[in-house]
Parts: structure tokens; sequence; C-alpha cells
């Protein structure tokens, strides 16, 4: 490895060289100074490379680039990092918009939902496509807010590469860790872009040391800023040191002349370290104030993957048949569902007819779009690595696997199965050709639903399952006491914003009943249950005896664990393994405390006597009903969500922030100390944080900020049990 940090300064094709002997960025910027006025302040942006005269580009010039050529990436960032600006920036200079969009003025062009405008807010991500010399970029631009996580999630899993915008004031924040694992779960590679360097209080040395400590990375310096916050007016290009490949380059070929050494090379070598996820390069600017967004496009094209540098195991299967993934479902008024797909081998056009291999059905693309926020293009055909709009599929859904035709899926399984992959269940081929779609988290918010009048439940329910289809992380449940519609989500904002889209989109003036949390139940001890059913239908006699035990389990489980003892025949059980399996979820359902999901629990069958000709809707009844008797016998523990909370205050307002959540049953882990403000880390029961933000904005005078994260279901203490119970039972 090099011995000492070797800075290259590089204007194109032309370098200067400067030696640094130590990692201190003081040192760095010290000896930028001193080369001023021989080092170029960046590259010649002189006229926007996407203006042809007055013209605005149009996507027609290129349909299907080659696959080289293609960059789908996603922008990613806590919120109020500046995602929504940079991409509107992106747009502007690589020719596609004619002006300058603000969060402020509502006038954006990812952000074109009516909510979106009002708050300032990304809420559903919003995909662009673009062409930056002779690339083809695919950019989808996602939401920051803690209540939108899943619609990161669900882009992350067709993007090749990603860019993570930070404040160059807060540095990492408390979204951003959590992009950050979603991105390491798919193993994607991506740059970092410190945003804000004009803002009071931007630090470049503070953002690359908390990308460092609090991310595990190692960042590579690609630029240095030009002065700081007010004094912020460019950046320089400088290459850090790479890896044990290109040290060999620069001490042996090299070595008597640095000057000598070709961009290209630099730019291979900051490729591969990027791909191999050893370094993750970092550049910095104000997408507001216009600086540093070109270099930034330079670098998605330069070192982010193209489809072909990802490594898709299955594509081997299909041998160059059509295989897609449906990541995301939006409805339109005048076209019917919009379905977004990433297409990983084959091709796609209209008319075509294709195989949803997770609804097991077959549709029909009646229009393809490339996307552009809410304004499409229509296009012909559409090759794979591309990211795609089509129109028509009626049935399919976020996370289903499209491909060519039902016998292509089976010639696909065959192959997987002789090679090896054997992920799956074998009871089914097709099983195994399912790519991993989404994990949709459980919601932790929820409140009861009503429309306007009983004629309008229909419109009601019409439209809950338009907005289901299209969020996953949506959930809607009949209560079977009240028969009242229940709405779940993923906090307040999640219901708020789902709400008031009933009303826009819709035009449904709702009711929404009192917002109440998402508890658990388990159990503490051991008990075991018998139950028979016995019933005569017309001149048929149904008999179910069944004896279970119901036993809690350490490891954190939502469903329960289903185990059969030995002295449950194997036949029988495997003749109704469905129908019971179906009645101990049903019974885990709604426990008997408050109704609410059971987790953590093993249900073992014991017994299980079945008389011959009994349906398997009365096994499963007469198994929910003894598991429900086996958990009313246990001794019964309420869970309750426990949220990570991270709120950014002023060291004025500490004292007051800290005295509030020790009101709230809040258990703070440490402060630390970002710039000028005071960070607080801890953890709070989400019971105790609802309606937080008014309180805080009291508190501290609206200068704090906090973020949210669901940690886990933990044990409500006897006196807090006793007092919710009280309180469901309108005893208090």
């Amino acid at each position: 490895m090099l011995s000492s940090l070797r800075i290259f300064a590089v204007n194109h094709k032309k370098m200067s060289r400067l030696h640094i002997n130590s990692m201190y960025y003081s040192k760095i910027r010290a000896s930028l100074k001193r080369l001023k006025p021989h080092v170029p302040l960046g590259r010649n942006y002189s006229s926007l490379p996407g203006l042809i005269g007055n013209d605005i580009k149009s996507l027609h010039s290129i349909i299907n680039p080659p696959v080289a050529k293609i960059r789908n990436i996603g922008i990613m960032a806590h919120i109020d990092a500046g995602k929504t600006t940079t991409t509107e920036r992106i747009l502007y200079y690589s020719g596609y918009t004619r002006s300058l969009g603000d969060v402020d003025d509502g006038d954006t062009v990812t952000d074109f939902m009516a909510q979106e405008r009002e708050r300032g807010i990304t809420i559903q991500s919003a995909a662009v496509t673009f062409d930056w010399k002779g690339y083809r970029v695919n950019l989808i631009d996602t939401p920051g807010h803690v209540d939108f996580t899943l619609e990161v999630e669900r882009c992350l899993r067709v993007l090749d590469g990603a860019v993570a915008v930070f404040d160059a004031s807060a540095g990492v924040e408390a979204q951003t860790l959590t992009v950050w694992r979603q991105a390491d779960k798919h193993k994607i590679p991506r740059i970092c872009f410190l945003n804000k360097m004009d803002k009071t209080g931007a630090s470049f040395n503070y953002a690359v040391e908390s990308i460092r400590q609090k991310l595990k990375a190692k960042p590579l310096l690609l630029q240095l800023p030009i002065g700081e916050a007010k004094t912020f007016k460019g950046v320089v290009d400088v290459v850090a040191d790479l890896d044990d490949e290109f040290a060999e380059l620069v001490l042996g070929e090299f070595s008597e002349n640095f000057d000598l050494l070709p961009a290209e090379k630099l730019q291979t070598a900051i490729h591969r370290v990027t791909l191999a996820q050893t370094a993750v390069p970092v550049l910095c600017g104000s997408a507001l104030k216009n600086k540093g967004v070109q270099p930034l496009l330079d670098a998605i094209t330069m070192y982010l993957p193209s489809p072909e540098e990802r490594n898709y195991d299955f594509l081997q299967w299909y041998k160059g048949d059509l295989c897609a993934l449906a990541f995301k479902v939006l409805h339109d008024k005048q076209r019917g569902p919009l379905v977004f797909m990433r297409i990983y081998s084959g091709m796609i056009k209209p008319q075509l007819a294709i195989h949803n291999i997770n609804g097991n059905c077959t549709e029909r693309i009646s229009r393809l779009l490339l996307p552009f926020a809410d304004q499409h293009v229509e296009i012909p055909s559409l090759t794979a690595g591309n990211i795609a709009l089509t129109v028509g599929l009626k049935h399919t859904a976020t996370g289903d696997t499209l491909v060519s035709s039902k016998s292509s899926a089976l010639a696909a399984a065959r192959r997987a199965e002789r090679e090896g992959e054997k992920k799956h269940r074998q009871n089914s081929e097709a099983e195994r050709l399912l790519l991993a779609g989404v994990e949709i988290p459980e919601p932790v918010f929820f409140c009861t639903i009503e429309p306007p009048s009983v004629s309008k439940q229909p419109d009601l329910d019409h439209a809950l399952k338009c907005l289901q289809r299209e969020d996953p992380s949506l959930k809607v449940r009949l209560d079977p006491d009240s028969g009242q519609t229940v709405l779940c989500g993923m906090g307040e904002l999640h219901i708020e914003i789902i709400h008031d889209r009933i009303k826009r989109e819709y035009g449904l003036e709702t009711y929404l009943g009192p917002l109440q949390v998402a508890y658990r139940e388990t159990i503490l001890n051991s008990v075991r249950a018998t139950d028979t059913l016995d019933r005569t239908l017309g001149d048929k006699r149904h008999l179910v005896t069944v004896e279970v035990e119901a036993k809690p389990i350490e490891a954190s489980s939502g469903a329960p664990v289903i185990e059969y003892a030995d002295s449950v025949s194997e036949d029988i059980w495997k003749a109704s393994q469905e129908a019971i399996e179906n009645g101990i979820h049903s019974a885990c359902l709604q426990g008997p405390l408050l109704g609410s999901p059971i987790q953590d629990v093993a249900i073992t069958l014991h017994s299980l006597i079945i008389h011959p000709g009994t349906s398997s809707t009365m096994i499963s009844a007469c198994v929910s009903r003894c598991v429900q008797k086996a958990l009313k016998k246990a001794d019964k523990q309420v869970l309750e969500p426990l949220m990570n909370l991270e709120v950014t205050v002023t060291r004025d307002y500490l004292s007051p922030v800290l005295a509030d959540l020790a009101q709230r049953r809040g258990n703070i882990q440490e402060i630390q100390t970002r710039q000028d403000n005071r960070v607080v880390i801890g953890f709070v029961p989400l019971a105790e944080i609802m309606g937080y933000s008014t309180v805080l904005r009291t508190l501290t005078s609206g200068s704090a900020a906090f973020a949210l994260e669901l940690s886990n279901y933990q044990a409500m203490s006897p006196q807090d049990q006793s007092t919710l119970l009280s309180r469901r039972s309108g005893l208090t």
C-alpha cells in the first residue's frame, strides 16, 4: 500500500500532484490553499449538456441503450438532507427541465402528489428516466421519513447502485442508518454526496468522520470543498489512496511522474473499489446553490455499476426468457393501475401476455411507458436492465415475479433444481423461482375508519383496496366484534396521508376513530388444552378431538412456531396439515387480553383424532378453538412497541427535553455532540410519543427535530398493563 496518502487533483485528463503525509483534513485543506493558484477549481461546465438550443431533451432519442450504458440508481437519505432538491438539479443539468423546482415552492418534478407539495416532504418514491453523456439513468427519489421506510425498501430491491445524500451540518442521522442498513442487505454499491455545504454549521471533516464511525464505511474522498458554510465557493477534485492494484500501478509504471497517470486508469480503479464495496466515494456540494451537481452525475455514470455488473444468480435459469419484478403499483384515474417493474432478462412490449408466478395468472400489457415522475413517454419495447412502467395489469401487486409464460417458469424451475438451487420448500417447483420480494413491516398504529353513510361503504372498500395494492405496509381488517373497518399503518403521518388521499383522490369524506397503538400479547407459562367438535350437517358427521400445548419461546417470532409430537401419526397430521396450521394461525390473530396478535409462542399438537369424512373446515375450527382455550388458561402478558428515538436539540433546550422524556417512560442511552447541537439517543414506548412533534416544537421554540424507528416489542410492567386493561374495558 502507499506509505503516505497521495491525492491527485484532476481536471478531466490533466492532473496536478499533491503529496500529503497525514490523514488529517486540516492539513489537506492547508495544502490546497497553497496550491490554489495552480489547481483548476473543478470541471468546466459552461452550458447545460442536455439543452440543444431551447429544446428540452426527449427520451425518444434512445429507447433501448446498450446495457453497459444503463444505471439504475436511487437517491436515499434522512428527511431534509436534500434528496428531492438534488434530483431536481440533476434533471435540470441533464436537460430535461427548463426551470429549477423548489421543495418550498411546491413545484418539484418528483414530489408531484398534493400532500408532498403542501408538506415539503417525499411520501412515495418517484422514478425519472434521463440521459447524461450517452448514459441512460433510471433514478428513483425515495422518502426519508420513517413512516415510509417500505417505499425505500421496495425500490432498493431493484436498484444496482445508490447515492446517499447527507446534510453536511448533521452527518449521519437516524434514518441514514436505516437506509444504509437496507442497502447493505441488498449489497448495493453506493456513493456519498455531502449536500448543504453552504449551510451554517456545515463541516466536511465532521460529516466524513461520521460516515467512518457510524456507518463503519471507509470514505474515499473524490472532492474537497473550497470553504464551508457562508464561505463555500465550490469543490476541487481529488483522488485518494485506493487499493493494492492501484498502488502497484502508481508505484510501478508511473512512480517517476504521477502527472502521466491517465484519468481513465483512475476512474477504472475507483469503479472497481466502489463495486467491491471496500470504500465509498465521497463528493460534496450544495444542490440548492447548484454546486457539485454535474460532478455527481459524472460519478454516477463512471463509478456505479451497470445491470450486467451486478450478479443475479437466478438469471442463468431463464436462458434469456423474460424475468421481471413488479416493485411498485400506482393508480391513475385515466389509465388504471400502473405497475413499475425491473426487467432482469428478456424483453417486454405492448400487447404482450405475461405470467404472474405469485398470483398464478396470465395478464396482458396494453401499453408500455418510460417513467418521468407523473409524466410518461410511450415506447414500443424495452429490454433487460431497464425499469419500465406498464399499463393493463389488473392483478399484479408489489413483489410479484413476472415471466413470459407458465411453461417458461416451470422450465426455469427444473433448471434451478438440477443445479441444486433448493432454497424454498420442495413441494412447489414454481416457488423456487420467486424473486426475493419485499419484507413488509408490521403496522404499529391503527384506527377505525367510517364512510359518511352506509351507502358509501362499497366506495370506501374500493378505495382501500386500491391503496393497499399501492402500499403493502397499509393493512385493512374488519373488527369481528363491532363490524367496523380498521386501518393499520406505520405511524401517525402514514395514516393521516391515507385519510387525506381517500378524500382527494376518491372524493370520500371519511371519519377516523382515535389513533391506537398496536399492542401484542404473549404467554408466560406452558399449558395444555383439549377440545372436541362433533357436528352433523345433513347426513354427514364431522368429529374431531384435539389436544394442544402452548408454551412461550425465547426467540422473537411474530408467527406461532408449530410442532408435532411423536405421539401424533405422521400420516394423519400430514393429510390435514394445512387445516391444522390455518386453525393455529387464526387462533393467534386475537389474544385473550386485548384482542391483539399473539407472538413468541410455540404450539405443539399432542393428539389428533379425526372421524372419516370430516371436512378440513371443521378440523381448522376445532384446532383454533382448542388453541384459544389454552391461551386463556395461561398467564398472559401485554407487549408494547418500543421505539428508537433520536432528538436533535440545541444546548439551551436540552434540559426541558430530557425532563419531558423522563415523564414519557423514556430510557436515555447517550447524549452525543453534533457541532453546536446535542443528540439525545434512547428508547421510548410508542404509546407515550403520540403527538410528540407538537410538544417538542413548543418546548424548543421549533428549533429541535426528532426521528423514530421501531426497535422491538417489550413486556409492559404489571402496573402499566393493569392501567391499560382498565382503560380498554372502560373502567377508567
